[in-house]
This record gives structure tokens, C-alpha cells and sequence, in this order.
């Protein structure tokens, strides 16, 4: 059954597809078509005959080529004005497939016309005979390959070299083409890497085709060449941008102008702990601390300008509630038209870098606070040492040892980044310069001193252990050393005793010397506590006692 034009204009058949007039209808008609295509000949229909188009082509039309006429015809209604457009007389479908219409139409076109468009191709096609002997490439091939094989000399592919898609070379009988060449079925959609004679190299798809004549019998093969070497390259971009926002340490989170997360890494997930499966599809307030929501407007508004917002550094909140200090940078994310449709945020923990800071500050105040008063212990130090010597060399080797001393409490405060020091450490620090530490017996539990308590504790023990490498225990072979100290009054008091014994008879130089006034007064009154300073002939016993409070460090 035929279909009329008017039917075709409606949308109820493709205009494209391929038609023929009836033979039993054509002719009625024919004088109409006449008038519209003065060029037919209406007596030509059922005999070989030519019509030339407005482009001087020449297409021999016989009862094969028939429909490829009308399909012209269709096209050129379709090219008119539809109110311009008049039925022709009833049609039908072609037996034939579009394709084979198609290639009827190419085989009709004169030689020029067709090598013409098939040297203009931007897809790379070359041809060979049966045996792969190249016999005809197209610009595009060559400039794919970057060089121009020699017709009927190269064989199987135009390439300089060849390499397999993991970079193994490829000899050119093991591609595609040869391959199908030899083994008569075609090998579709291989990927292969060309190197061109410059070094460079392009990677692409192969297609090719068996040629036959019409008996069937293979004549030869044409081979497509799909150069993918930007795509390969955009790839290759995309997996190593993705392996490189996966395996980050920051938080790479990207999100839409609403604030909705999009995406969420492995980052996102250690610093935040949440998984991408409880975030994707939340909206980014969530790990915004309550006081701080005004933030994420002000950064939208930014966004949507197009600004880029580098290391701002504000606070967040994980997923068991702890605040973090992070630096965000925010970039904005645009659509294929340029147009701002989210944000891509990048958060870094600074929490131990803004504590690190806070710490420096604490510290140098720290250090401002103690470098003052060390000035003020040295000063006592030279003053008193000077009203009980009059000999130069002795005032001096004093005040030496004691601001020796004064140094190396300093030097464990400082390695603790002056947090404090245990009281053993210091015992050691301060008697090692004056005898066998191993000596000195000492027990007691494990108690950072605060920086305070170290500088004066430091100097009572270096005055004792002066003391005993001139009179006592360490002046002889004989003797014991004990320092006991522990926590008493319910974990408020702190008490220590110097207890040295069995040694020679024990003297403490002058009645009113420094030392005696540093164990007896300047320690104690330091603290906040007492100290006393007992003698007998075979022993020395200097016990301290203060808070706790102005002893211990903070753990906080």
C-alpha cells in the first residue's frame, strides 16, 4: 500500500527513508512531477536514462536506482516550503536497506565527486589488497600516522611503529588488519598506540571491513582509524585526579549551590568521621558548629560570583562532636556553558598546628615570665654570695655553679617544651656534676613538677649536692644518699626528704651560708610550703613540704 506525501507530512513516515513510485501508479502522475522537476523525462522511467541535479552531478538510473531517485525527490520536498509541496502519486518502501541506498547513490557518482569526499574524510581510511599491501590512504591517515607509506610497498598498516595498549611493541603482522586479512573475519574495535616518526605517539581504535566482489570472494580490506588520543588523555587525567582526591589526606568534598554534598573522600571521612554513605545527599551544615552557620551563606554568595576562597581558617565539627580548627579553600565548579552550578572545598585539620600556635604563645609568654625571674634569682644569688665571701675567686666560682645549675633546670624545661620535669630527672640533672648518681637512693612516685617548682627544687638539690661533695657523702668513699618523697594529705600535700647518712662528719659550712638560706627560706617560701634543715654529727636531713597545687604540672 502506497503512502502519500501529506501522510508523510504529518510525522506518520520518515521522510528519509528510501521510496520508489509504483510502476501501476507512477505515470498518472508524471506530468505533475514534470511540472515541478522539469529535467525528468516521463517516457525514461522503465529505461536506463540520466537526469542531471543543480550540482552537475550525472546519476544512471535504472530499475535498481529507482528508488535512489525518489529519495532524492523526497529530500527535495523536504528542502521546500511545505505549502509549496504537491502529492506526487502514491509510493512505497524500497526493498532495499538506507545502507544499501547509500551506497547506490556513492557508486553512482562520478569518480572525482567520490574520491573527493572520501580524501576529506576526518576519519583516517586506507585501504589494501588481499595480500595487505597498502593501495590508498586518506589525509587524515596520514596525518595520523605522520608520515605517507608507499602505495603498493607498505604492508598491513601505514605506522612507524606499533605498540600494544600496556606499551609492548606490536609487530604490523599481528594488528587488526592482518589479522582479518588473514584469517578472513574481522577484528572490530582493537586499541593500538602508533608512534610517528617525530617520537610522538597517538592512540586509537581500528575497524576494518573485508572487501568482496560480487562473487563473494575477498579482494582486499579498508581499515578505520579512530584516533582517541584526547579522550585517552582526558581519562587518563580523570583516574589520576581521582586517585589523587582519593588518596589525599585533606577532605576533598564537592557540593551544589544548595549545599548539598555531592562527593566525599577518604580524607572527609578520617578527618570528619563520617562515611560517604551517611554524607552524600546531606546538606554541608551538618559539620558546621552552631555558631558558626552564618559562615556558609557568605561563602555561597562568593561562590556564586565565581570567587575562589583560599585558607580560611575557621572550625568544624566531627561526627562525636569535637570541634576541629580546619583552612578551607573553595573553588567554584562550572557546567560545559561556564556556568557556577556548586563548589569543590578542600579542608585541612589544622587543630595540632593552631594548638602547636597557641602552645609557642604560651611558651614565649612562658619564657618572658621566667627569663624575668631567673634575672631575679641570679641577682639574689650574686647579692647574697657576695655579703658572705670576700674572696674574688670563690665569689665567682659560686655564682658560676649556681647559674650552672640555674641552666640545667632550664635545659630540661626546655626539652619538655616547659611543661615540667619529673623530680627524679632533675635530682640527676643536678648531682651528676658532683658524684656517683648511683649513689643516691630515690623512691617516690612520678611527678612532673611545674617550671616554678623545678627552678627552685633545682636549686635546694644543687646547694645539697655541693654541700656533700665538699663535707659529705660524696667527698668519701662511705656514706648513703636517700630522697624519698610522696603525696600525702589526701593528694594536697607534697613532701620530700634529703636524708644522707654514714658519711664523714657533717657540716654545712657557714651557719648563715647561701645554701643554708636557699633550704631553709628561698625554696620553701618559693612553694608556698616550709623546709627544715636538721644536723647531728652522722646525718643530714632537709625535709620540704608544700601544696600541691604549686607543685605538680597541669595534665590538661
Amino acid at each position: 500500500m502506497g503512502t502519500s506525501w501529506n501522510e508523510r507530512k504529518n510525522g506518520k513516515q520518515q521522510t528519509r527513508q528510501s521510496y520508489h513510485i509504483s510502476f501501476d501508479n507512477a505515470r498518472r502522475d508524471i506530468h505533475r512531477m514534470k511540472r515541478k522537476w522539469p529535467l525528468i523525462d516521463p517516457n525514461s522511467l522503465s529505461t536506463p536514462w540520466r537526469w542531471n541535479q543543480v550540482h552537475h552531478k550525472q546519476f544512471t538510473c535504472g530499475e535498481r536506482l529507482l528508488g535512489i531517485l525518489i529519495v532524492k525527490l523526497a529530500l527535495g520536498f523536504q528542502g521546500q516550503q511545505e505549502e509549496n509541496c504537491e502529492w506526487i502519486g502514491d509510493i512505497v518502501d524500497v526493498p532495499q536497506s538506507n545502507f544499501d541506498s547509500s551506497l547506490a547513490a556513492l557508486h553512482g557518482m562520478d569518480s572525482y565527486s567520490r574520491d573527493f569526499i572520501i580524501m576529506d574524510l576526518p576519519a583516517a581510511v586506507y585501504t589494501t589488497n588481499k595480500s595487505g599491501i597498502i593501495t590508498f590512504y586518506n589525509r587524515a591517515a596520514a596525518e595520523l600516522w605522520g608520515r605517507r607509506p608507499r602505495i603498493g610497498e607498505d604492508e598491513w598498516c601505514g605506522s612507524w611503529k606499533l605498540y600494544w595498549p600496556d606499551g609492548m611493541p606490536m609487530r604490523h603482522d599481528e594488528c587488526p588488519m592482518a589479522v582479518t586479512l588473514r584469517e578472513g573475519r574481522e577484528v572490530r574495535g582493537l586499541e593500538a598506540i602508533a608512534e610517528r616518526p617525530d617520537g610522538s605517539r597517538v592512540s586509537f581504535l581500528q575497524f576494518p571491513v573485508l572487501l568482496r566482489d560480487k562473487r563473494g570472494k575477498i579482494t582486499g580490506a579498508l581499515n578505520m582509524l579512530l584516533d582517541i588520543s584526547e579522550p585517552k588523555r582526558d581519562e587518563d587525567t580523570a583516574q589520576r585526579l581521582a586517585a589523587i582526591v582519593e588518596s589525599s589526606d585533606d577532605a576533598i568534598i564537592s557540593k551544589d549551590l544548595s549545599g548539598t554534598i555531592r562527593s566525599w573522600n577518604k580524607g572527609a571521612e578520617r578527618i570528619f568521621g563520617y562515611t560517604a554513605e551517611e554524607m552524600i545527599g546531606r546538606s554541608i551544615t551538618h559539620l558546621i558548629p552552631t555558631d558558626r552557620l552564618n559562615e556558609e551563606p557568605s561563602i555561597v554568595n562568593r561562590i556564586r560570583k565565581g570567587e575562589r576562597i583560599d585558607h580560611y581558617e575557621t572550625i568544624r565539627r566531627r561526627k562525636d562532636g569535637t570541634r576541629i580548627h580546619v583552612s578551607l579553600s573553595v573553588s567554584p565548579v562550572k557546567n560545559s556553558s561556564g556556568r557556577v552550578v556548586g563548589a569543590s572545598k578542600i579542608a585541612r585539620d589544622i587543630t595540632e598546628k593552631k594548638e602547636a600556635e597557641d602552645r609557642i604563645l604560651m611558651l614565649m609568654r612562658e619564657v618572658n615570665h621566667r627569663v624575668k625571674n631567673q634575672y631575679a634569682v641570679i641577682l639574689s644569688m650574686i647579692r647574697e654570695t657576695s655579703n658572705r665571701t670576700n674572696d674574688t675567686a670563690e665569689f665567682e666560682q659560686h655564682i658560676r655553679e649556681r647559674i650552672m645549675a640555674l641552666a640545667r633546670s632550664h635545659d630540661l624545661l626546655v626539652h619538655a617544651a616547659w611543661r615540667g620535669a619529673t623530680v627524679s630527672d632533675l635530682l640527676v640533672a643536678q648531682i651528676k656534676p658532683f658524684g656517683d648518681e648511683t649513689r643516691v637512693t630515690m623512691s617516690g612516685p612520678s611527678i612532673t613538677l611545674q617550671p616554678n617548682a623545678v627552678q627552685y627544687l633545682g636549686i635546694a638539690f644543687h646547694e645539697l649536692a655541693t654541700n656533700s661533695a665538699k663535707y659529705g657523702v660524696f667527698s668519701a668513699e662511705r656514706g648513703t644518699i636517700i630522697v624519698d618523697w610522696y603525696v600525702g594529705d589526701e593528694g594536697r600535700t607534697f613532701y620530700l626528704a634529703w636524708i644522707e647518712s654514714d658519711g664523714p662528719i657533717v657540716r654545712l659550712g657557714r651557719n648563715r651560708g647561701f645554701g643554708k638560706v636557699v633550704l631553709e627560706r628561698v625554696t620553701p617560701l618559693s612553694l608556698g610550703g616550709e623546709g627544715i634543715l636538721e644536723q647531728t654529727p652522722n646525718r643530714i636531713v632537709w625535709t620540704v613540704r608544700a601544696p600541691m597545687e604549686n607543685i605538680a604540672a597541669s595534665t590538661a
